[in-house]
């Protein structure tokens, strides 16, 4: 047992190892889960921001703007070397899995997250943004049933109100096809839309996938583990999503996008770069939540930033904001809410067990 952390049985004999963030202060503990919060709002509503600029002003390269969510994967090498540096953290090295299962379980995830990212790219490119985040808000659905399937985690009462309010949000986008974005055909729209709710049920199976990466492969959960995860998947996926750009021809068309971009060749390359960056902050941001906290509040996190992007575009874009999309958005946020009371009941009985295990270590050690 590594000597920064204390061994706790919970009520059914887990095993369960207090994590060093435990022991910070409160309002350490507060600054972190705070900081990276924001992290995961501006980076993920800025870069769906201007993804939507991207198309807005002449950009017409899809897989561009696929490869655009992971090509900034270097930032994240920065927290990864300071969290190394402090080498405070146990080692996954030994007692661990082969190379060869981990470089499978990488490729793996980076392909699916490669994919991922271009359905959301299909989706932005012919979808409003206030109507594309929206949609998106359903990965909490999504995530709640490939929970249940893949990890095995309870579905409650409250957990089966937010799978079917935010169908039903997603249902009421899905038919109000009168605001899509101008020069948009029906049927391209109805594509934006399958494209954006696949690319939010890949999305929440890739969470699920991860989670039993850590539990039944790596066998660890470390921020440092974490972040090499996210590291090398976006290394895959940034070269699939190379891959995919000469695969499909879109590279010849690359100068005259430019070229023909409304605001500017400098203002093309810096949109592009400004959103690479934005995804990479909102990464760390919900790794962070996921060390901090945990993988749950993270995704919730999300969703609720997802929720603010339209009310963002409205203002920015000036995307028609109707009364189907305003009961979508209120519908929308009313299953994060019973997402989230659903996190903090389930919380709250983890550090009961937790509580009373500590009382009865303590007891049975005199």
């Amino acid at each position: 047992m590594p000597d920064n952390e204390e061994e706790i049985f919970l009520d059914d004999g887990t095993l369960f190892y207090e994590p060093p963030l435990i022991k910070l202060k409160l309002w350490q503990w507060w600054f972190l889960m705070a900081l990276n919060i924001f992290f995961l709002l501006a980076g993920q509503a800025s870069a769906v921001l201007l993804g939507r600029s991207y198309y807005d002003h002449g950009g017409n390269c899809v897989w561009m703007v696929t490869l655009s969510q992971t090509a900034a994967f270097p930032v994240l090498l920065i927290p990864y070397f300071l969290v190394a540096s402090s080498s405070q953290e146990p080692s996954s090295a030994s007692h661990g899995p082969s190379i060869t299962t981990v470089s499978l379980v990488y490729l793996g995830l980076g392909i699916l997250y490669a994919g991922d990212n271009m359905l959301y790219s299909v989706g932005l490119l012919y979808l409003p943004a206030s109507t594309y985040s929206v949609i998106c808000a359903t990965q909490l659905a999504f995530n709640a049933v490939f929970s249940l399937i893949i990890n095995h985690e309870k579905f409650t009462a409250l957990l089966l109100n937010s799978v079917v309010v935010l169908s039903f949000s997603a249902s009421l986008i899905g038919v109000n096809d009168s605001d899509g974005p101008s020069g948009v055909s029906k049927i391209n729209y109805v594509l934006g839309f399958l494209c954006t709710l696949g690319a939010s049920a890949l999305y929440s199976l890739l969470l699920s996938l991860m989670q039993l990466s850590f539990e039944k492969v790596l066998k660890n959960k470390t921020f440092s583990l974490v972040l090499e995860m996210l590291i090398y998947t976006s290394v895959v996926a940034t070269c699939a999503s190379v891959v995919g750009l000469f695969a499909s021809g879109e590279w010849r068309t690359l100068q005259d996008d430019m070229n023909g971009y409304g605001t500017g060749k400098l203002s093309y390359v810096m949109t592009l770069v400004w959103a690479a960056v934005a995804w990479q902050v909102s990464s760390v941001g919900i790794v962070g939540l996921v060390f901090v906290v945990s993988s749950l509040f993270a995704n919730v996190i999300s969703t609720f930033s997802l929720t603010l992007t339209p009310i963002v575009a409205v203002i920015v874009f000036h995307d028609k904001m109707n009364g189907v999309k305003v009961i979508a958005l209120l519908m929308a946020l009313w299953g994060f809410v019973s997402y989230m009371y659903q996190n903090y009941l389930d919380d709250a009985k983890v550090k009961k067990e937790q509580s009373d295990a500590n009382c009865a270590h303590d007891g049975s050690s005199w």
